[in-house]
């Protein structure tokens, strides 16, 4: 009897032994992979579809590449970090709503919730453009960054909800990956809730829309930051490289992965 006994427990002591050592694994497999920016399974990763903002079926999703149009061999061929992109999808006649295109937002409900509008700083983005967006909408058929926000303004106290809409020049290059387009120095933005004098019919640069919401109120805070599209025309391509503020978001296949340069 004691001899069996005997046996059970070496073999519990090996199971454990295994158990430790396979715990071990995947403890330094995880730890490999966040160090590699594709999931980092030890903190949480807010960021994805925001399920309120998305119409119809379109995609917003983490991928590989691209890698440039054929024919693309110099670095604009690939994603301008890592390997990976936010890769986006909308369609213009898809559903029964008026207007019948789709529309989505990719981002984050979590993390930005509260900041100080004034404090947004440094924005922008990398996109890879495409000949066939441009012929679908013209060259400024691109997507955009929106924060949804409380305007806290002293004028409109009731009124608690707008987004901030940044629309982009033209890209410079097309079928392959742009450099940085800077948010803040191009392109125009505006209101949704026409709060102030910047609406989408009387486009802003970015300074000026920070200073129409700075009118003796609370100040205004976001709720949200987010890369989208639509609702207007169909555009299939990718985005990399969120800038906000010190941040660089990484979009790749695992996750999205902060880069700071502070």
């Amino acid at each position: 009897m004691s001899a069996r006994c005997g046996v059970i427990r070496g073999k519990a002591l090996v199971v454990t032994a295994l158990a430790a050592v396979v715990a071990s694994t995947l403890s330094g497999s995880v730890s490999a992979v966040a160090d590699e920016g594709y999931g980092d399974q030890a903190r949480p990763d807010h960021w994805g579809v925001i399920t309120r903002n998305t119409i119809g079926s379109p995609v917003a999703d983490l991928r590989n590449g691209p890698f440039g149009s054929f024919g693309v061999t110099d670095s604009s061929g690939r994603p301008p970090y890592g390997r990976g992109s936010l890769g986006i999808a909308v369609a213009d006649r898809s559903t029964s709503l008026s207007p019948s295109s789709e529309k989505v937002d990719f981002g984050n409900e979590v993390d930005f919730f509260g900041d100080p509008v004034q404090g947004l700083q440094r924005l922008g983005f990398h996109v890879f453009q495409t000949g066939e967006n441009v012929g679908y909408g013209g060259v400024e058929n691109m997507p955009n960054i929106r924060f949804e926000i409380d305007p806290n303004l002293g004028a409109l106290p009731a009124d608690n909800y707008s987004t901030m809409v940044w629309v982009p020049d033209a890209s410079p290059v097309t079928n392959r990956w742009s450099p940085f387009i800077d948010a803040t120095s191009t392109g125009y933005w505006y209101l949704t809730g026409n709060e102030t004098t910047c609406t989408q019919a009387a486009e802003c640069t970015f300074e000026e829309l920070k200073t129409s919401l700075n009118d003796g109120g609370a100040g205004a805070t976001v709720y949200t930051a987010a890369v989208g599209k639509g609702r207007d025309y169909m555009w299939i391509g990718a985005v990399d490289g969120l800038r906000i503020n010190q941040n660089v978001y990484d979009f790749e296949t695992g996750g999205v992965r902060t880069r700071s340069d502070d």
